[in-house]
């Protein structure tokens, strides 16, 4: 067994691979708000792909804490040099653990703002990317407008406040190089939302303009904000994880990454002071990422929600198990192919028809052992973003609803907190109280009368009808009774 640090990396066996190139001639170019699992899956892999053919050394990533809870992620960088291991879990069992180097520096922006803003404010550094949370935009998902009433927000615009928030860090290392004469850096969410990019740019705007309202319309007019769309399922690291990456491969790894074989990167090729050739590592560049970013956020993301809200109540703990259950598999195609899809405009290069199989079949990988739970949290966030639009298409279209809406009920059934026989179900959520308030109530519209979540759905009688019908029936028959007779009407036969 051995530590992972930088000084070990030569006692790693063949089965481990290990950066060939010189870490310690990387310079850092690229500046990472929101360090977790996905990212290190991710966009490090990238970087790391791309250094390993000897290219992109003068684009490093500098990850930022910028949360409390990031101080783990801090601990366990400083120990491990910035390294971890990725460990890609194919779906025989097979593992390929790879110790990726493309982060060489690590700041905990609660320790110490000024050292964050300092480093983006550098000119070395050409690129901020985010992966903040598809709430961490500060941003209203039916109306998107910014709240500046945030208590980190109202913080950060205090003059001399030591500063809280991915907004405030941002926009004071923006106003710097402008005052210094230096181009500003590009922005790159990396979140699962619609649009991210222009959601970054507003709602950064935004906070610039409550600080100075020609900074806002600097920020919108002069700071790239390109779209992207990403794409890789990355569980949580679990002690199993851990425990298995020592006993089979000798490596002791405090916060290892594990992820499935898939990734895909598309990127819209709009940035202000260059970019590493991320298309030789693999990512699609593109003028217009609307199509694939669709295509993902109805098929994959919304496709968690369905397997993960309906499979929760049934008792399903994973991912592989509900998906492998004949009949949530035909309940889940035929939201796919029958709801999601016809939503969706044509996808540059995409067969639909091979993109759904792969996906199911990456749902139902027994190795990533991905956890309803995980899918479900923070679903007040996830769902206005994924799903919901695909039931306003429908309604417009007159298309489809019945399996969407059955996903919802099944929100509000579990906002409950008890699934099908009455086991607890927790509900990890920035909402929990409104939603379990609501969940309750007596009134059967009340949880989609949330107009902060849902807008002006419960009004539609046609959703109201159907919504009606399925928490009916989720109350009366449960989970595996709606689901049996939605999938026995998608397919024409008995399940």
């Amino acid at each position: 067994m051995t530590f992972l640090a930088a000084r070990s990396l030569s006692s790693f066996g063949p089965p481990v691979s290990t950066p060939s190139y010189d870490r310690s001639s990387v310079r850092t170019g690229i500046v990472h708000l929101g360090v977790g699992g996905f990212h290190r899956s991710h966009q490090a892999m990238y970087l790391d792909r791309l250094m390993e053919t000897g290219t992109a050394l003068d684009w490093g990533i500098c990850g930022v804490g910028v949360l409390p809870a990031d101080r783990g992620m801090q601990e366990v960088m400083a120990a491990q040099d910035c390294l971890f291991t990725l460990v890609v879990k194919h779906p025989d069992g097979t593992l390929a653990p790879r110790v990726v180097g493309s982060m060489v520096e690590y700041l905990f922006a609660p320790d110490d703002p000024e050292s964050v803003v300092a480093r983006m404010a550098d000119p070395a550094i050409r690129i901020v990317s985010l992966t903040v949370t598809e709430g961490g935009y500060n941003a209203s998902a039916v109306t998107g407008e910014f709240d500046g009433s945030h208590p980190g927000v109202v913080n950060d615009l205090q003059p001399g406040a030591a500063l809280r928030t991915t907004f405030g860090l941002v926009t004071e290392a923006l106003v710097r190089r402008r005052d210094r004469g230096v181009p500003p850096f590009t922005v790159v969410s990396c979140d699962n939302i619609p649009g991210n990019g222009d959601l970054a740019r507003s709602s950064f705007a935004a906070f610039a303009a409550l600080r100075d309202a020609e900074l806002g319309e600097w920020v919108r007019a002069a700071v790239p904000f390109p779209n992207s769309m990403v794409d890789r399922i990355t569980p949580v690291t679990t002690d199993a994880d851990r425990a298995e990456l020592s006993r089979r491969f000798g490596v002791e790894d405090r916060w290892p990454v594990v992820c499935e074989p898939w990734t895909q990167w598309v990127l819209e090729d709009s940035f202000a002071s260059g970019r590493p050739r991320l298309e030789d590592a693999g990512v699609q560049l593109v003028d217009d990422v609307a199509p694939y970013e669709l295509m993902k956020l109805r098929l994959l993301n919304a496709g968690h929600q369905v397997l993960a809200q309906l499979g929760r109540l049934a008792g399903f703990e994973f991912v592989h198990e509900v998906c492998g259950d004949p009949v949530f598999r035909r309940f889940l195609e035929g939201y796919l192919e029958e709801e999601a899809t016809p939503t969706l405009p044509s996808v540059p290069g995409i067969d639909l028809d091979r993109y759904r199989a792969d996906l199911v079949g990456r749902f139902a990988s027994p190795a990533i052992a991905d956890t309803l739970d995980r899918i479900r949290a923070e679903a007040s966030d996830r769902i206005p973003q994924f799903l919901l639009p695909v039931v306003r298409a429908n309604l417009a279209s007159g298309g489809e609803i019945e399996r969407s809406v059955a996903v919802l009920a099944a929100w509000a059934r579990s906002a409950e907190g008890a699934d099908d026989a009455g086991r607890p179900i927790g509900l990890t959520d920035s909402r929990a109280a409104a939603l379990a308030l609501r969940a309750r109530s007596e009134d059967p519209l009340a949880f989609v009368a949330d107009r902060e979540l849902f807008g002006d759905l419960a009004g539609d009688e046609r959703f109201a009808a159907a919504y009606r019908e399925a928490r009916t029936a989720l109350r009366e028959r449960g989970a595996r009774a709606l689901v049996t007779a939605l999938a026995q009407r998608s397919s024409g036969s008995p399940v």
